[in-house]
């Protein structure tokens, strides 16, 4: 197994100046330069999957960097690993952080505010044959939403934050890493997703939790969850009421699982399914499943997961079930014009 991904990270680093460099209109080429003749790119609705370069350059960069002027990208993490999943195989590289900029015109009928926003995203690229072939990318717009004054959500268990990256301050690992470190970070992430659903009630949800996570564990939940701390809170304000009223879940699957060093982390397209049969987020209960598109992103400490980042791309989950918060919660706002063309929606 590949142990050393230096050239693909390079490959993702050099990618990442051109396009944060880029002037809007050369946006498209960057794209094509870097990217295979049948890229495959995975993201948040109302993007969901493009199978071109130059449509994502055209339906979400090019929109989204005329939003939010003098845009940067402030990284919290970046690592490379062997895909674990048997048969999706091949090295993904992946970064964690926020796009910052000046809200100044609007984006998905998101009304801008003209002050300072940040854009949480997580995305994975695999490199091969020194092209990136495939991407999942998902970014918080409902966080985006709430910092413009909007409330796509009812009030949500846990606290609203613009979050930061790990406490160690560690997680931008562009030299290689131990490899032996990144199996071990595997190994226990691994073994909290063969935890869940064993216990059925045998086992106290705070001391299933104890098994894999530290006891001062931190969660940074997506927008309409938040941000909680403590294994206490989290099972209180995340984990206890989330396994209520999901029922009916699937088996968690994975397009790419990967670990270095002592950070981790996959998506899945979906991860699994499930039922709000006991409502959810404060919305009404529905016996319609719907698909969960998540990514995870693990710090550890020790033999223990310190902290976890969590991407849910909600908008699609609920949009399944009738609910499309995305026009609902900018209509109610008065609407405007968004500033995208061309968007790509599969639903």
């Amino acid at each position: 197994m590949k142990t050393n991904f230096q050239k693909e990270k390079q490959i993702v680093r050099e990618y990442y100046s051109k396009l944060d460099n880029a002037q809007s209109m050369d946006i498209p080429s960057v794209l094509v330069e870097f990217t295979s003749p049948d890229y495959l790119w995975r993201g948040y609705h109302p993007f969901n999957e493009m199978t071109s370069a130059r449509a994502v350059a055209e339906s979400f960069w090019q929109p989204l960097r005329r939003s939010l002027t003098a845009m940067q990208r402030r990284m919290d993490v970046f690592m490379a690993g062997q895909n674990r999943i048997e048969g999706q195989g091949g090295v993904w590289v992946v970064s964690m952080g926020h796009l910052m900029g000046l809200f100044d015109t609007p984006w998905l009928g998101i009304r801008p505010t003209g002050k300072l926003a940040m854009l949480r995203y997580c995305e994975f690229n695999r490199v091969e044959d020194g092209k990136i072939k495939e991407t999942a990318m998902f970014f918080d717009i409902p966080h985006l939403m709430t910092q413009a004054g909007l409330s796509p959500f009812p009030r949500q268990t846990a606290a609203h934050l613009v979050q930061p990256g790990p406490m160690t301050h560690a997680g931008l690992m562009n030299d290689a890493q131990d490899p032996d470190s990144g199996q071990r970070t595997l190994a226990l992430i691994e073994s909290m997703i063969s935890d869940l659903g064993q216990w059925n009630g045998s086992l106290p949800l705070e001391d299933e939790l104890r098994r894999t996570w530290s006891e001062n564990m931190l969660w940074w939940g997506p927008e309409g969850i938040g941000a909680t701390y403590t294994i206490e809170r989290y099972a209180k304000q995340h984990s206890g009421p989330f396994r209520a009223t999901l029922t009916n879940r699937s088996r968690t699957q994975h397009v790419a699982r990967l670990a270095e060093g002592n950070f981790g982390g996959f998506f899945g397209w979906p991860n699994f399914t499930a039922t709000p049969s006991g409502g959810f987020m404060g919305m009404p209960a529905s016996d319609t499943p719907g698909e969960f598109r998540v990514i995870d992103i693990y710090r550890r400490d020790g033999e223990k997961l310190a902290e976890n980042w969590i991407f849910i791309d909600l908008l699609h989950f609920w949009k399944s079930q009738g609910v499309d918060l995305l026009a609902r919660t900018t209509a109610i706002d008065g609407g405007c014009e968004t500033g995208a063309k061309g968007v790509a929606v599969e639903e």
